[in-house]
């Protein structure tokens, strides 16, 4: 084989490789998350006390969650969104693409809430911090949510059972 074809052979295999990757993780742009569910969440202290009741779409597919809140511009008080994770573990959330604060509420399988971020929309150009907490849900709400209702790590989310 000369080395012409061999450019060639290497270019033909970029290309394939690279198409690959596309169908696999396509751009932003081009995923299509299709409709969320809707349900609501109500958080409660240690003494069973309600906190807050939070409108939520759930985020519980791969593309749901890579795309979140991106193409949101806002959310209004009482009102969030739920990643669901197939299992309790350690994720990474960070806020690409985002133009407002949110707070970052990591949930365990039971509920309780094991982690709470107070995160701010990076400046243009920028890149996120990241977050990072355990849990098999994420709840993201409006940035100082959390302080107004007074939730805090270890108590209580009740996430309806069909969400699960």
């Amino acid at each position: 084989m000369d080395r012409r074809q061999a450019v060639v052979l290497f270019a033909a295999l970029l290309g394939a490789v690279a198409v690959a990757v596309l169908l696999t993780v396509p751009p932003l742009p081009f995923v299509d998350a299709g409709n969320y569910e809707t349900a609501t969440v109500t958080i409660h202290d240690s003494d069973g006390t309600r906190l807050a009741t939070v409108d939520v779409r759930i985020a519980d597919t791969r593309e749901k969650r890579r795309i979140g809140l991106m193409r949101t511009d806002s959310l209004d008080s009482g009102s969030g969104m739920l990643f669901v994770h197939p299992r309790d573990g350690t994720y990474t959330y960070h806020m690409r693409n985002m133009s407002f604060d949110i707070d970052i509420v990591f949930v365990a399988a039971d509920g309780t809430i094991t982690t709470v971020h107070h995160a701010s929309a990076p400046d243009p150009g920028e890149d996120s911090e990241t977050y990072t907490g355990r849990g098999k849900y994420v709840l993201e709400v409006p940035r100082g949510y959390t302080n107004a209702t007074g939730i805090d790590v270890g108590d209580r989310v009740e996430i309806p059972d069909d969400t699960e």
